[in-house]
């Protein structure tokens, strides 16, 4: 089986190996080299580190407008194409190319949160589950029908990065499944996404992190959660602007204003918020690295103990 696989990020690589494994990989599709580091030099993506590494020849287009992009897959002559977190929109007549046209492996349970930021989505909205689809993709926007699911459950106080690992892996797994069965001639019957429950995860814009201390406190700690490790949320601090890494919602009445501090100790520092309070646990101040509450107060005397 001749499998053309197509993705960018780190969270793709464990599905390029799951399908090394299963198949014969021909090629793999990755976006261009891009700009990366304090020296701003042109940086692989990760896919295609694992690429090189494993010998598989890599293209680079930078889309898939022209004939000649277009004739060069068709060249490759694959069974099917896996894409995973590839950053591009494949047209139709690329879609039509593979024998088994291509499948998608996307980070939530289809409808909900299609779109480019599934993990941070699912964490921010508070959802207690999300999990892994396999979907053989259309022309819309995560919208074809589903071959494989497999659902996971989202931890109280988990992280956008450490959700992103699971379900990394997770999809790995789901992955193989379906070229398993697909390699013993095993149908994968689609089942076609509802119209209810659809909500889409907009790419994350970097201004989205700072924190407004209007909001509820619940709001607040599931946005540092899932900003977490990127791009992090910030605030204003009694004066001072810091990144959040770590917080919790404290269910408490209080008649002070959003932003203030209530108190403050080695277990963090509370913030009033719009309904509730949000204890900080992790910070980090302007030049310096990620600390705990209780060494941050060492250079804030100032503060309410």
């Amino acid at each position: 089986m001749r499998i053309v696989f197509a993705g960018t990020p780190e969270f793709a690589v464990p599905c390029l190996r799951a399908a090394a494994n299963k198949a014969e990989v021909v090629a793999v599709y990755t976006q261009p080299d891009r700009p990366a580091g304090r020296g701003r030099g042109l940086t692989p993506s990760p896919v295609k580190l694992e690429a090189v590494q494993r010998g598989i020849p890599v293209l680079q287009p930078e889309n898939f407008k022209s004939a000649l992009s277009k004739r060069a897959l068709r060249a490759l002559k694959p069974d099917l194409m896996v894409v995973v977190a590839y950053g591009l929109i494949l047209p139709q007549s690329v879609l039509d190319i593979p024998l088994h046209g291509c499948w998608n492996v996307h980070a939530s349970l289809l409808p909900r949160w299609r779109g480019a930021a599934p993990i941070q989505r699912a964490i921010e909205a508070g959802d207690s589950e999300t999990g892994v689809c396999l979907m053989q993709m259309e022309k819309g926007l995560d919208t074809g029908p589903v071959l494989l699911a497999q659902a996971l459950e989202i931890g109280a106080d988990e992280t956008g990065g450490q959700l992103h690992d699971r379900l990394s892996a997770l999809g790995a797994q789901v992955l193989a499944d379906a070229l398993g069965l697909l390699r013993a001639t095993i149908a994968l019957p689609p089942h076609p996404q509802p119209d209810a429950g659809v909500t889409y995860a907009h790419k994350i814009d970097k201004a989205e992190a700072r924190l407004d201390w209007m909001q509820p406190a619940v709001a607040l700690a599931n946005k540092v959660r899932a900003f977490n490790p990127w791009p992090v949320a910030e605030a204003q601090l009694a004066g001072e602007r810091v990144r959040i890494h770590g917080a919790v919602a404290i269910d408490e009445a209080h008649a002070a204003v959003p932003g203030s501090v209530l108190r403050a100790g080695r277990d963090g520092i509370d913030i009033a918020c719009g309904e509730g309070v949000l204890r900080i646990r992790v910070l980090q101040r302007e030049g310096g690295k990620a600390i705990t509450a209780a060494d941050y107060l060492n250079a804030r005397r100032d503060l309410p103990r």
